[in-house]
């Protein structure tokens, strides 16, 4: 046991004596101890010290009894107005033996004096403070336990307490934690923020933990954000982080309404130009989410743009932009319109403007030496002659998520001999057992790396940070950004260029960052016009951006007598999320349903229900398509069952301006025939890319007329649906959408031509 000082007491008639019980004490003999303060505690009675010493040794040897008794004996022989002095003598010495313990992680200790504290002084909050947290390090804490404390109804009554607040809010973060969503510690909470004043703590502790906590990405830890968040908002109901964080958080628990809501008071609060942008992709996106509200979200776009206009032409030099503003103030364009002419060099300003504006404010960093030396040309050669390429790959949703589960194939198939291959997690509070098993592992394996494997967790949310261990750290040759546009902090590192080449792949469509080099395409997903708005380089594959083995396929749960539909009857299904459902092509979709005799339209994907159902059921009265023939689905209760859910459908309809991607995939997979209309963005031409390197061309449509005829024959023509089913089926022995180790060979080949002509073309500095 570490060593624990005691009090000294002066003058000491035995020093001896004294010594021997110290160093009992210390090291954790505690009856001896007892013995011997005892023999003190006799010859020099006038020495209250030795008393308090005793009691605390019979108390940690387990004689509680003992100890209130020993304790007790000096008072009682005190006047009365030396009790007060005395008690809190006492206390001060068992508080500063608690401490002593709780440095060293003697916990169960700590709580046993702690206890008796609270049996001495009831009313001292601070003391119950460490009592809850050594609850939870005790794991005691419940309802009972705080309940038993009565610390939520001394926080209530009394309206003047002298509190630490940075200490209160983290006693809050730790029991509600730990607690929620137990009543008491709910109440807790509650009771503790009303002797809270100052916004500033609230925001630096409270917030921002809420702010950390989000990216758990799991059911329980988002309730717990809104719940923060809402202990936040008295504090400044119109302050941005707050706001956008309950709307984030709302999102994610479906609850639409609630989201949206604080998604307009976050607009309402916005006064920049940049926060206006923000603030209307923030509203526009949870709108699309819930799936209704289409004619406002396109006036939000709309008024957007000009926004961005006025934007462009301010001076930027000292303007802070952040990589928000790329990320959520302007993708949800993309789900209104297919006008890639337009939007795309919309984009790339945004993304040069908050480039530019990022980089200014860490000039030091990139001007330092270890960044600047990364991009000389003879480390440069050196990484090609010396080592083995580092080719790195950075993602928040390498996780089970459309991204993880497309992405995870190429990894299994990079050649290690070759290549040295990295993965960054960023806002990754914890790694899953399925990011272990496709990612972690299928790094590469290096001894100075403590788990052995060259895979990176960051959860602090720091982009500087994670740009200097990518750039000084690993010294990556080659940087992969999977997130595009779904991740501020991955946006951020790209902003900082810490690999000289960088390249985006998957996502949602590129993000626009003058330092992101290559967009990985093919010949079909980008149209050949694609290169005269994009920023990036486009670099197409010889036949597919995209390749896997398969998917995991679960037991289906859906059956048509169940759903009341006949067995002889069409089955058509579109299972998107709420901001694919663009109203234009629901009334195809509709009229495809209209025009075959005994059909019906499953609608599945996340959305609003009410709105969702509300927006389908007014558009088939105005087509006049009985409502009896909509079924409206929740969502599976996992991804393989999804899949083995989609086998019921006979056709698959696609939606427009934005196809489905990871859902095309599965249904191809499964063998069911799909509807689609080809655009010219990539985000409206992802189903034709992939039907085509599946070798279907059936179903493909240029035209909202050849979408509504594609879908009738498929309904009207069994013989068609059998022919195209059995012609998936053997592509997976044929199609290189299929084949992830030859799509492995290819992308290591395209890696290897942008490294040559790197250094063919002597890139060293910035782009």
């Amino acid at each position: 046991m570490s060593q624990l000082t005691l009090p000294q007491a002066p003058e000491v008639l035995n020093s001896e004596l004294h010594q021997s019980a110290q160093s009992a004490f210390s090291a954790g003999n505690y009856a001896s101890a007892a013995l011997l303060y005892e023999q003190l505690a006799e010859q020099e009675p006038d020495r209250v010290c030795y008393f308090w010493m005793l009691g605390l040794a019979h108390l940690l040897s387990g004689a509680e009894a003992e100890a209130q008794l020993t304790w007790m004996m000096p008072l009682a022989e005190v006047e009365a107005e030396q009790i007060d002095q005395l008690t809190a003598d006492l206390i001060g010495m068992l508080e500063a033996q608690a401490e002593q313990f709780e440095a060293v992680k003697s916990w169960q200790q700590s709580w046993l004096i702690r206890q008796h504290i609270r049996e001495i002084a009831p009313e001292n909050v601070l003391n119950l403070l460490y009592l809850l947290r050594l609850g939870i390090s005790l794991e005691l804490l419940n309802d009972e336990y705080i309940r038993g404390l009565n610390i939520v109804a001394l926080l209530r009554l009394s309206p003047t307490l002298d509190l630490d607040e940075k200490q209160l809010l983290q006693a809050v973060c730790q029991v509600v934690d730990f607690g929620y969503p137990d009543q008491q510690a709910i109440a807790f909470a509650e009771a503790a923020m009303q002797h809270v004043q100052t916004p500033e703590a609230v925001f630096d502790i409270l917030l921002d933990h809420a702010y950390r906590l989000y990216h758990y990405d799991t059911k329980g830890a988002v309730e717990l954000v809104a719940f923060y968040g809402e202990l936040c908002l008295p504090y400044g109901e119109s302050h941005p982080d707050t706001l956008r964080l309950l709307s984030a958080a709302y999102s994610q628990l479906k609850r639409f309404r609630e989201s949206i809501d604080y998604a307009r008071q976050f607009r309402a609060a916005a006064a920049a130009l940049e926060d206006k942008i923000a603030a209307n992709g923030l509203l526009g996106s949870r709108m699309q989410r819930a799936g209704y509200c289409w004619e406002e979200t396109a006036a939000l776009f709309e008024e957007s743009k000009g926004y961005l206009k006025q934007l462009f032409e301010q001076p930027q030099d000292d303007r802070e932009l952040q990589p928000l503003v790329i990320s959520q103030g302007f993708f949800y364009g993309y789900f209104l319109e297919d006008n890639p002419a337009e939007l795309r060099p919309l984009q790339n300003k945004v993304g040069s403007l908050v480039q530019n504006s990022l980089r200014n404010s860490v000039k030091d960093l990139l001007e330092a030496e270890p960044y600047q030396q990364r991009f000389s040309a003879p480390v440069i050669q050196a990484a090609r002659t010396q080592r083995k390429l580092r080719i790195a790959y950075i993602a928040h949703y390498m996780q089970r998520h459309p991204v993880g589960f497309l992405a995870r194939w190429l990894l299994k198939y990079h050649d290690r001999d070759r290549y040295d291959i990295y993965t960054y997690h960023v806002d990754c509070k914890h790694v899953t057992e399925f990011t272990k098993q496709w990612f972690v592992k299928s790094s590469s394996r290096l001894p100075e790396r403590r788990n052995g494997y060259a895979s990176a967790r960051f959860d602090d949310g720091n982009s500087i940070g994670i740009a200097k261990h990518i750039c000084e750290h690993d010294q990556i040759d080659i940087l992969i950004d999977l997130d595009s546009l779904t991740s501020n902090n991955t946006c951020g590192v790209m902003a900082l260029r810490p690999a000289p080449i960088q390249v985006t792949w998957l996502g949602l469509d590129a993000s626009g960052i003058p330092a992101i080099d290559y967009y990985l395409a093919d010949p079909y997903v980008l149209p050949e016009s694609a290169q005269d708005y994009y920023s990036e380089k486009i670099w197409r594959l010889p036949q597919t951006y995209l390749a896997i083995d398969g998917f995991e396929v679960g037991v289906p749960t859906l059956r048509r007598d169940r759903l009341g539909i006949p067995q002889d009857a069409v089955i058509y299904l579109t299972a998107q999320n709420g901001q694919k459902r663009h109203p234009d092509t629901v009334r195809l979709q509709l009229r495809v349903l209209k025009n075959v005799p005994n059909s019906y339209l499953l609608v599945r994907g996340l959305a609003d229900e009410g709105m969702l159902q509300s927006l389908f059921n007014q558009l088939a009265e105005e087509e006049g398509v009985s409502l009896d023939r909509l079924r409206f689905l929740p969502r599976d209760a996992d991804e393989e069952t999804h899949r083995a859910n989609l086998a019921i459908a006979d056709v698959v309809l696609d939606t427009f301006p934005y196809n489905g991607a990871t859902t095309t995939m599965e249904t191809l997979w499964m063998g069911v025939p799909i509807v689609t209309k080809v655009g010219q963005q990539w985000a409206a031409r992802n189903s034709y890319a992939m039907m085509t390197n599946a070798g279907i061309s059936e179903g493909i449509a240029q035209t909202d007329e050849e979408y509504i005829a594609w879908g009738i024959r498929l309904g009207e023509d069994a013989q068609l649906r059998e022919q195209i089913s059995l012609k998936l089926k053997q592509s997976r022995q044929t199609s290189p959408l299929w084949d992830s180790e030859k799509f492995a060979r290819e992308v290591e080949h395209a890696y290897e031509q942008m490294w040559d002509l790197h250094l063919q073309q002597e890139r060293f500095g910035w782009t």
